[in-house]
């Protein structure tokens, strides 16, 4: 479910997406915190985009960036930042940091829901209007993409993006 809403202190700057993932939360939560699982689901397929490079320490204080390249562009784009709170299994906090302005902090909490993960994903704007803009201009509709190619892999299915795997 994607939803424009509020963040976790009652204002209006967030923009919300929940689902629920076919397997077990440390597995989940080890596909967003190992580079090499991240890579194989976190480019929606539909794209032009291709993943060139992903490094990352995901620990309170660590840094990430990802580097990618879209067709369209001569030169590839980087997107980085710093996890403020990683708790394994149960949280991933993360600034993205690669605009001229603030940027949205990325909050995802992963949640036991019997045999599956529900996961909350929460990208809290500076203000409602970045929000309404990032929405507007589709730069949040990749994620609905991105965790349907996640609960497949995690579940099994054929994805053409890897294949299944277990908590390490």
């Amino acid at each position: 479910m994607d939803k424009i809403g509020q963040d976790e202190a009652g204002s209006d700057r967030a923009f919300v997406i929940e689902r629920r993932i076919h397997g077990p939360v440390p597995v989940v939560f080890d596909a967003w915190a190992r580079p090499d699982r991240f890579r194989t689901w976190w480019v929606p397929k539909s794209s032009d985009i291709t993943l060139v490079s992903h490094d990352a320490e995901v620990r309170t204080g660590g840094r990430y960036q990802l580097v990618m390249r879209h067709p369209s562009v001569d030169e590839p784009m980087a997107f980085f930042g710093r996890y403020i709170e990683v708790t394994p299994p149960t949280l991933i906090v993360w600034t993205n940091d690669e605009g001229d302005d603030e940027g949205a902090v990325t909050r995802v909490r992963f949640e036991e829901d019997g045999d599956a993960t529900r996961i909350v994903v929460q990208e809290i704007y500076p203000s409602s209007a970045a929000r309404d803009a990032a929405v507007e201009s589709g730069e949040t509709a990749a994620w609905a993409e991105q965790l349907d190619q996640l609960d497949a892999l995690i579940a099994g299915r054929s994805t053409g993006i890897g294949a299944h795997f277990t908590a390490t």
